[in-house]
């Protein structure tokens, strides 16, 4: 934990030390004197206030400044670059460019307005995502549809949920999964009562299945709208069947098994996929429902052959994705591990902000089969 912090407080000290110094050339493009003790004074705080939003990095204005920051940044290395590798007779001309539209410091700003307009449009456009999945175990064909992370009573529009719900009935899948962090710390008792009875109008073949995410019995909450018994009761009222550390046989032969969810850092003390797929007949098709995309080669080495998750929303905020690729996490997309194939939906909407400027919201059917011999 001290090594965090110290990462952390490194990091704003050089983001303020940036900050003060684009500032400043910004305010000498605007012809301010910048060895006035006044202006200097003024420098200092506007940097510090920069560098103070951005510590709160659940609110909206925070990812605004931090997305205008990184993107001055990198014109900051495009400059560089240009200027090392122009001629110099180009050279005075980029110069110019740079004084009279780069250097005003409005660059930057249209970026971010233009991304962040697109991404309160993404944000309300979900999109169907299908993946077609070969096996050569004997069975039928079957279509799930999966659905995660809507994190309702937010940012979502009601009507557009119910109008994707119709639309998820009508390609008429086989089963429904709901892969966690339907409600979150910010949803009301009657918002979360709400949205079950939404799902619960969900048609399927074998039925509507639940596990929870780490977001929906409100853990991060001092003073939780609900407790996980009305949570529960909810779930069920709407005729959704919950699968927490639990295994059912459908159709003899698919066995869906929903995990409860790992928590912050796998420690929730859930049941080890062993402990969970040990008695699992291994000619069925395992189907493993997790809201983290987590121990995908523990499930294969229990003989599971498809894990279906959510939790990640693509990394929502750009470039947050690439940086859970580069760690070596599930992100986005599909995955094979070993015998089992992985697909880690972006979700339905996103966590925290009306906004979403990496990846889509989506909806997900899968289609399983038979592969041709």
């Amino acid at each position: 934990m001290r090594g965090f912090l110290v990462i952390i407080g490194a990091t704003g000290i050089l983001l303020g030390i940036y900050v003060y110094f684009l500032l400043r050339r910004v305010m000498k493009f605007y012809g301010l004197n910048m060895k006035k003790i006044s202006l200097k004074i003024v420098n200092v705080l506007a940097a510090a206030g920069v560098v103070w939003i951005c510590t709160n990095l659940r609110q909206t204005a925070a990812m605004a400044v931090l997305h205008t920051v990184v993107i001055s940044m990198l014109l900051d290395i495009f400059a560089g670059i240009c200027r090392r590798i122009m001629a110099r007779k180009e050279e005075t001309h980029f110069r110019y460019i740079c004084r009279k539209f780069y250097g005003c410091g409005l660059v930057p700003l249209a970026i971010t307005a233009v991304l962040f307009t697109y991404g309160f449009w993404n944000m309300r456009h979900p999109v169907k995502t299908e993946y077609t999945v070969k096996t050569e175990k004997n069975i039928g064909n079957y279509t799930i549809a999966l659905l995660t992370d809507t994190h309702y009573g937010t940012i979502q529009d009601t009507d557009l949920l119910k109008e994707k719900i119709q639309e998820i009935n009508s390609l008429k899948p086989d089963l429904v999964i709901l892969g966690g962090d339907i409600v979150e710390e910010g949803t009301a008792k009657e918002k979360m009562r709400e949205v079950f009875q939404c799902l619960g109008e969900m048609e399927s073949t074998y039925g509507v299945y639940y596990v929870y995410g780490n977001h929906d019995s409100q853990p991060y909450s001092a003073n939780p709208a609900y407790t996980k018994t009305e949570l529960e009761s909810a779930i069920l009222d709407s005729g959704i069947i919950i699968l927490e550390d639990t295994c059912v046989e459908i159709n003899g032969e698919l066995i869906l098994a929903g995990r409860a969810d790992a928590a912050w850092g796998n420690a929730s003390g859930r049941a080890s996929p062993e402990e969970l797929l040990k008695d699992a007949d291994k000619e069925k098709y395992i189907i493993v429902a997790d809201h983290q995309p987590v121990e995908a080669e523990e499930n294969a080495a229990m003989g599971a052959d498809l894990e279906l998750s959510g939790h990640t929303h693509a990394g929502q905020m750009w470039p947050i994705g690439y940086f859970t690729e580069l760690t070596g996490q599930l992100n986005y997309g599909e995955y094979q591990r070993d015998g089992c194939k992985v697909i880690v939906s972006s979700g339905f909407t996103g966590w925290g902000y009306p906004i979403r400027t990496q990846g889509h919201c989506e909806y997900v059917m899968v289609h399983i089969g038979r592969s041709a011999k």
